[in-house]
């Protein structure tokens, strides 16, 4: 039982966060959301900062585990294609709100911050799986390129966000395929 209300509040946390921001929802908003009293949320979120984080990890490991799931390639640059465009391809999912940890690392920008250190954890998961697909493929400067997917990938998911209907997708999918062909 405890486990499912754990995930209850913290879908009525994400539901809140995803629309208000994380700074914006109080931890009344939340017990309120999941029609539990403010005792019981703490009963299994001894802070805020602490259900953000597990928030934050679980939708993490969601994307993670979405991308895994996606269909093998015959190498490992249509592998590292493969992945930057599925990830363009959850940006472009009209339920997508942004990438939870990239837009709390916007709230809590101070770096010694343990939310924002979730953030920057995402963006370097991303960064180190792609540069080890491009390493794989033998692509010399990959530490470089997947520091060039990663910014159209961010960028894009920040820009589809705000821009919704404008063509800022295509043209992260056209830049993620130009520099993964150009890589040598």
């Amino acid at each position: 039982m405890s486990s499912r209300m754990r995930h209850y509040i913290l879908t009525a946390a994400g539901d809140l966060f995803s629309r208000q921001g994380f700074n914006s929802t109080s931890v009344d908003n939340i017990a309120a959301q999941a029609q539990v009293a403010k005792v019981t949320l703490y009963k299994y979120f001894q802070s805020k900062e602490l259900l953000i984080i597990e928030y934050l990890r679980e939708q993490n490991a969601k994307l993670w585990q979405t991308l895994a799931e996606s269909p093998q390639q015959e190498n490992a640059r249509a592998e590292l294609e493969a992945m930057a465009l599925g990830l363009l391809a959850v940006i472009a999912d009209k339920e997508f709100k942004g990438f939870a940890s990239l837009s709390a690392g916007v709230e809590f920008p101070q770096l010694d911050n343990p939310i924002n250190q979730v953030s920057q954890d995402f963006s370097r998961q991303l960064r180190e799986q792609m540069a080890a697909l491009a390493n794989k493929a033998g692509i010399k400067q990959a530490e470089a390129l997947a520091l060039q997917l990663a910014l159209v990938i961010e960028g894009a998911s920040m820009t589809v966000r705000n821009q919704q209907g404008s063509e800022s997708l295509a043209h992260a999918q056209a830049l993620v395929q130009t520099l993964i062909k150009s890589a040598t």
